[in-house]
């Protein structure tokens, strides 16, 4: 279904019963799965908000099949020629949500309204990323992290993480593992493998490598959060502690 009012450019490529609104814009760069649907006013497939960016590039937006694009939802095209601004397969993309060049997101990803997503920032899946978040450009969002409304996000997040305001872990999203299936073991893991990086004094790869080499842990959902502390090339948001003065401090230090 695509609304008389809506733009479909020459060129975009739209999957089986996609639903296009009255309004929305789909540039000739947008590449739609199958039941994809687009709200009023959304722009997918727009030129990059990068200044040395030529127009004639030929790069693309993807979205994956069953995701939901809310109105005025804005995702930009990739920076290089055969490269592609990625979307999973049924996400929500709430209200105002804005992807820029280049980024990478999961399946079952949820944007709330107005979350921003700079460019190169990558989502793992089941992510969700709450309202007037914003994340600096070449962020990892890890799978299943919970992030607050108005967070302002300018380091890695760990896999299965809470994280809120400026950088700040609150704890494993335990209500999200659940949710999933989560096995109760790696669960238990979960918890021994958050201990391992945040408790412990030292460089939080280096504590990561030595769990991850320690042989403790078995199940995939526990390697998986020590193995996304040694890659990336930014630092790691931590838990912080308050001390009995009442300052603040992150853990580890």
């Amino acid at each position: 279904m695509i609304h008389p009012s809506a733009i479909v450019e020459e060129g975009a490529q739209l999957g089986a019963d996609c639903e296009i609104h009255a309004h929305a814009i789909i540039r000739r760069h947008a590449i739609l799965g199958d039941r994809v649907v687009v709200h009023p006013f959304a722009v997918i497939g727009g030129d990059p908000q990068y200044l040395k960016f030529e127009r004639a590039t030929e790069s693309f937006v993807r979205v994956g099949s069953g995701t939901v694009l809310r109105e005025y939802v804005t995702i930009n095209r990739a920076i290089h020629a055969g490269q592609a601004t990625t979307v999973g397969e049924n996400c929500f993309l709430m209200s105002g949500a804005h992807l820029a060049h280049d980024c990478a997101v999961g399946n079952h990803v949820v944007l709330a309204n107005n979350a921003l997503l700079a460019g190169h920032v990558s989502v793992g899946d089941f992510a969700f990323i709450g309202g007037g978040a914003a994340a600096h450009q070449f962020t990892r969002i890890g799978e299943s992290v919970m992030l607050g409304g108005l967070a302002r996000i300018t380091r890695d997040l760990a896999p299965y993480t809470i994280v809120a305001e400026r950088d700040e872990v609150s704890g494993l999203n335990l209500i999200g593992l659940k949710r999933r299936g989560v096995s109760r073991e790696a669960i238990r893991e979960l918890k021994e493998a958050f201990r391992a990086v945040y408790s412990e004094s030292g460089n939080i790869r280096e504590l990561a490598k030595r769990a991850l080499e320690g042989g403790q842990f078995a199940t995939a959902e526990a390697r998986k959060f020590l193995e996304f502390f040694t890659s990336g090339k930014r630092s790691f948001a931590r838990p912080v502690r308050v001390g009995r003065d009442g300052s603040e401090s992150e853990a580890g230090e």
